[in-house]
């Protein structure tokens, strides 16, 4: 393919994914393929001669198509949104034109300082403690990383090193092995399964905070884990606090469990992974209230701020945290430049060395919608979520099962985890809409999340009219089948 019919296929590409984007209403969200549906419908090998965009164009319909699920209907209220506007879709190609691998500042200076300062955007966006912000000569800074996952590991494993280097520097008899054996870091019994696979491959114990009623964890709990663990001779050096819980978006105490962090000499890590870009709403700015006593803090631009994957913001309050602990310096790394104290090498942030061009999203996302328009995008989807909690409430054979703060509703039938695995199967089954559940102590309860960026009103009460009618029938039988029984 040459530059001209690169163009045109452009062109027919873009409206092809135009008419995608405009008509995915039309389209079921979910598909109706088995598992294996797609290797007899390609052939076995790589073929010998080139194959014209033709060809490869009219498979999409009639191979990859029927295979996906269409995260961007408005009908999907599965897991949380991911993000996609037109504004991020054309950075991306941008970013795939220039096609450089942004290692260090040297191997494409304006990748390295657009990120710089798009991380210092965002954190103001969301009135983030200026200590956390790279200005012109901070300590700490922000960084894109590929997913919440990612951003955990990484605090996880500098809170590691820096736990290591100063216990060492106090008792340098204390082998590393010595210390690895006895660490321990620490969570919600909400948090999300990174967190405890973030511990797996740092070889380093994990502990669950429980959480209480309204399934946050509290300064209490926290303190009486770390007293038993300490009386043991265990050494607590990380905690991660939640804002936003994947199965019912609720919020760890960050006032009470910071300050004892702190005492404790423990690095608290904050994953606020979807609720974080709510904060740029000063109705929800509270949510964050506490970040101040934090080592680093992440949220996902790439669930609820219209960029699309992959987009993680994550901050540090002292960039040294991070490049002490991952830094090497081979020399076909290095540049002239890098002693300079200007320069940020993102190499040093993150787990793989190669980096995309990703803030190019960032900038056209938050120059193309403003802050308004992406406030007003999340507060709408925080109505919808209110639309659909109402319409549950005002059905008596419906609970909510936790409180509505943002975009999820987390809901179920008054009765047992049959019945409504039963409903689930039932809502999923039909494909007219598409819900994940999650376990809320031992209750098993229907997930409910605004996603789509075109979500409307009209969305939300068909979904409801939906699993209502569903609800009816399956009650019907369910009771037939007790009385036969």
């Amino acid at each position: 393919m040459d530059a001209a019919e690169f163009r045109k296929r452009g062109k027919e590409m873009v409206d092809y994914i135009a008419d995608y984007l405009e008509k995915i209403d039309k389209r079921q969200v979910f598909p109706d393929v088995e598992p294996g549906y797609l290797r007899p419908l390609i052939p076995d090998c790589a073929p010998q001669d080139p194959e014209s965009f033709e060809d490869v164009f009219k498979d999409i319909e009639k191979i990859i198509m029927p295979g996906v699920t269409h995260w961007h209907s408005p009908y999907f209220f599965a897991y949380f949104p991911a993000a996609s506007s037109f504004p991020a879709l054309l950075a991306d190609m941008l970013c795939g034109g220039i096609g450089c691998v942004g290692f260090s500042w040297a191997a494409s200076p304006a990748c390295t300082e657009l990120e710089t300062v798009m991380l210092d955007w965002l954190g103001k966006m969301i009135n983030l403690p200026e200590e956390f912000l790279a200005g012109k000569d901070g300590q700490g800074g922000g960084v894109i990383q590929g997913s919440a996952s990612e951003a955990t590991l990484i605090s996880l494993l500098a809170a590691r090193t820096k736990t290591i280097r100063w216990l060492q520097s106090e008792k340098p008899e204390l082998t590393e092995a010595d210390i690895m054996s006895r660490l321990v870091a620490y969570a919600s019994d909400q948090a999300h399964s990174s967190v405890e696979r973030a511990a797996l491959i740092g070889a380093v114990k994990i502990k669950k905070v429980p959480s209480g009623d309204t399934f946050s964890v509290c300064g209490s709990a926290l303190k009486k884990v770390l007293d038993e663990d300490k009386a043991s001779g265990l050494i607590p050096f990380f905690f991660c606090a939640t804002l936003g819980t994947t199965p019912c978006c609720s919020f760890d105490k960050l006032l009470e469990l910071g300050p004892i962090c702190n005492k404790e000499n423990i690095w608290m890590h904050i994953d606020a992974a979807y609720a974080g870009s709510a904060f740029i709403c000063p109705e929800f700015r509270h949510l964050l209230n506490g970040v101040e006593f934090a080592d680093s803090f992440n949220f996902n631009p790439h669930k609820w701020l219209l960029v699309n994957f992959d987009c993680s913001a994550m901050w540090v309050k002292k960039r040294s945290d991070l490049t002490g602990a991952f830094k090497l310096e081979p020399l076909y790394l290095q540049h002239h430049h890098q002693e300079s104290g200007l320069v940020t090498d993102y190499r040093h942030w993150q787990i793989p060395l190669g980096r995309r061009f990703r803030s190019l999203k960032l900038w056209f996302v938050l120059r193309m919608y403003g802050v308004t328009g992406l406030q007003e995008h999340i507060r709408k989807h925080v109505r919808l979520s209110h639309q659909f909690e109402h319409l549950v409430l005002q059905d008596g054979r419906f609970e909510i099962c936790a409180e509505v703060v943002l975009g999820l509703v987390c809901f179920r039938l008054k009765g047992s985890n049959e019945l409504n695995k039963a409903l689930l199967k039932s809502i999923n089954e039909a494909k007219k809409i598409h819900l994940v559940p999650c376990h809320l102590r031992e209750k098993f309860v229907l997930r409910f999340a605004i996603c789509s960026r075109t979500v409307e009103s009209t969305h939300i009460k068909f979904a409801w009219q939906h699993i209502s009618q569903l609800a009816t029938d399956l009650l019907k039988t369910w009771e037939q089948n007790h009385h036969q029984q």
